[in-house]
């Protein structure tokens, strides 16, 4: 540069300034960028203007204040550019603020600004001058000459600057909104794509509550815009404490990574993303500091790069998206602040694909437990409590009210008709589950190539005829108390299921490789002799000992003469009321003929005469149909044989009496109070078949 004591020889020819003037006017057209103007600026100016320092000083909206943008100069320096200064700190700031120059001859004489000129002290400058730069629309800030000497700034001299820097302020100014724009464009386009993205992700959201197509329209979408070959959506799971692999979209891949796997939260990249609630960045090297088996299997399918963001909702996290590349370096810090953008649309979805299958799991166990009500209402024993004070009756309560408190299977044993569901209810309502639901279902009443759905459900698609998924029993039971009745009917091939849940209270549905763990409390019931099923090989020994922790053997009616009586008053008054008649006396002979009855169907099978004849009395007193009723016999050889032979006429007579109608209100079942599969199995036992005509 020029030396700073020399006088330039043009300095008071307004020709020389006019021609300066034009150059800087062509400089200005032929420069975009701000540091290579200045840089022209000064070479063109050291003809007219004497300084060693020539600077730009701007001043920032945002922060308010003066910062230095551009600083041209030959003589070393410490200053660098981007130093900031309050606008009240700074004679830039002044100049901004007055639209003032500002002088300084001898900055040995300057005691404002003492943290600048101190700077300006270091860097030998002796005298300076700021002018403001301002164009039409706005004050931008500050252009600065400095001298290594000693200097007055003359009026022709500072008006000559002050020429120049209107100049320059308009180059400034079209630097500055060109950078702008070209800043803005460049924002317009990542703004776009992020929207586009963004806009696609929601298209696909809104559209899918399930979460297996809500995780496949996701991937779809990401697919096009973002290289990758694997996504993954892992779940919290609260009661494993692990990352469960909900889903997973690699084509590529092996197969050693598969759905449903869980994995460590503090020993995999998706864990560690989710308990930081951070986008976690990996590549091959950091991924092999993981001690886990997600991180190992990753690493075998040729995994070099990693993304991971957690799923964020308002009030908790989630899980985490996962993205992974075969490439290395494959995402960058934008991709991790595009995926977290995406998480959130995500992590809402997810929220709600979520309570939306809570819902559904909920509706359809509400829908199914009042399936199971409405069947309970029309199938119910209708006894309201038990009923009796014989010993045989008395031991058998005493050992479940012992039994009750307690988690333990309990096994009830008895004939047909003897009231094992409603000994089974009163465990249940003596228990600390009793106001969660008692769940029931017959074992032999169910064929054998559904039960197992019944009794764990399927989910779509699980087999022919799966439409859609269905809970099983021991899901909706979850809480409470499973009763399940004919248990002895149990297919082979099925109780090995069985015995797991009894074990480990945990199964999978059908068609599924999810393990449901549950709490249910199970007892059981049969009119079978298990033992002997046993040691046939038609029942497992192991399921046997597991559900025979409690056995109850509940007495036949037979067993138990003296409640008659009392039965038989309670039916009275139970159905009398019902059918709004007035039975005031009962024959004591009817009483006797009903006690010496030997009662097969036990007392269902009471239940139901009682009901018939209260329908049929005319007045007051209980009119009996002793037809219906068989003498008790005397001596027990003859009542073996006579017992058989009693019950497969009552069979037959009822048959007879609804033209061998089996099942239904109407039918022979429902008049020998016994269920049609139970009937079916008495009629197979006694050789009863319906003979052609």
């Amino acid at each position: 540069m020029a030396d700073a004591s020399a006088k330039p020889s043009l300095a008071d020819s307004t020709l020389g300034q006019h021609q300066a003037l034009l150059e800087v006017t062509e400089a200005i057209a032929q420069h975009r960028d701000l540091g290579e103007l200045f840089h022209d600026l000064a070479q063109r100016l050291h003809r007219l203007v004497q300084f060693d320092y020539l600077n730009l000083v701007l001043h920032d909206a945002s922060h308010q204040v003066m910062r230095l943008h551009i600083l041209e100069t030959l003589q070393p320096t410490r200053i660098q550019p981007g130093i900031e200064f309050p606008i009240s700190e700074t004679p830039a700031g002044w100049v901004w603020e007055t639209q003032q120059p500002f002088l300084v001859a001898d900055i040995e004489q300057e005691t404002r600004y003492p943290a600048v000129t101190q700077m300006l002290k270091q860097e030998q400058v002796k005298a300076f001058c700021l002018l403001p730069l301002t164009t039409a629309q706005r004050r931008l800030g500050a252009l600065g000459f400095g001298r290594g000497v000693a200097h007055p700034y003359a009026g022709a001299e500072v008006e000559f600057m002050q020429q120049v820097a209107k100049q320059v302020a308009v180059a400034v100014d079209n630097a500055l909104n060109y950078q702008s724009a070209q800043t803005y464009q460049q924002q317009l386009a990542r703004e776009r794509d992020r929207l586009r993205v963004l806009l696609e992700v929601n298209n696909a959201l809104v559209s899918n509550l399930d979460l297996r197509e809500l995780f496949e329209a996701i991937a779809a979408c990401l697919r096009r815009v973002m290289h990758h070959e694997y996504t993954s959506l892992a779940l919290y799971d609260a009661e494993t404490k692990r990352m469960r692999v909900t889903a997973i979209d690699f084509p590529q891949g092996r197969g050693g990574i598969r759905e449903e796997m869980t994995v460590a939260v503090e020993t995999s990249p998706s864990g560690c993303a989710f308990s930081n609630r951070k986008p976690l960045l990996a590549n091959r090297a950091e991924l092999e500091r993981y001690d886990s088996e997600i991180a190992r299997l990753l690493l075998a399918e040729g995994v070099k790069s990693v993304c991971c963001v957690p799923l964020i909702t308002r009030d908790r996290v989630l899980g985490a998206l996962n993205l992974a590349s075969l490439r290395d370096a494959a995402f960058t810090q934008e991709d991790a602040d595009l995926l977290s953008q995406v998480s959130a649309q995500v992590a809402i979805a997810v929220e709600n694909a979520l309570a939306f299958r809570e819902i559904a799991a909920l509706k359809n166990k509400l829908a199914e437990e009042k399936l199971y009500l409405e069947d309970e209402i029309r199938t119910e024993l209708n006894f309201e409590e038990i009923v009796g004070e014989s010993s045989s009756l008395k031991s058998v309560l005493k050992q479940a009210e012992t039994v009750a408190p307690t988690d333990s299977t309990v096994l009830i044993q008895g004939e047909t008709g003897t009231g094992k569901e409603l000994v089974a209810r009163a465990i249940h309502n003596l228990s600390a589950r009793r106001e969660r639901t008692f769940v029931k279902i017959n074992c032999a009443a169910i064929p054998t190539g559904l039960l197992e759905s019944e009794l764990f459900g399927h989910e779509r698609g699980a087999f022919t005829g799966a439409i859609a998924q269905k809970l099983g029993r021991f899901e909706l039971a979850h809480g409470g108390t499973l009763f399940l009745d004919e248990v002895g009917d149990i297919p082979l091939e099925l109780q090995p299921k069985l015995l797991r849940v009894l074990q480990e209270q945990e199964f999978e549905r059908l068609g599924s490789t999810r393990t449901i763990r549950v709490d249910v409390r199970v007892v059981a019931a049969t009119n079978r002799d298990l033992a002997s099923m046993v040691a046939d090989r038609t029942f497992r020994s192991d399921l046997f000992y597991r559900l025979n922790v409690f056995p109850l053997v509940v007495p036949p009616l037979r067993e138990r003469r003296e409640d008659i009586p009392t039965l038989v008053r309670y039916f009275t008054q139970k159905y009398a009321r019902r059918m709004n008649k007035r039975i005031e006396t009962i024959p004591a002979e009817a009483l006797d003929l009903l006690t010496r009855y030997h009662w097969p169907g036990n007392i269902r099978e009471l239940e139901n005469l009682i009901e018939r004849a209260v329908i049929v009395s005319p007045g007051t007193a209980l009119r009996v149909p002793r037809v219906e009723l068989k003498r008790q016999p005397e001596t027990p050889t003859e009542g073996v044989s006579t017992l058989e032979v009693a019950e497969r006429q009552h069979i037959l007579r009822a048959l007879e009496e609804t033209k061998w109608l089996l099942g239904g209100p109407r039918g022979a079942a429902a008049r020998l109070g016994m269920k049609r599969t139970t009937l079916q199995s008495r009629m197979q036992k006694l050789g009863i078949a319906r003979q052609p005509r």
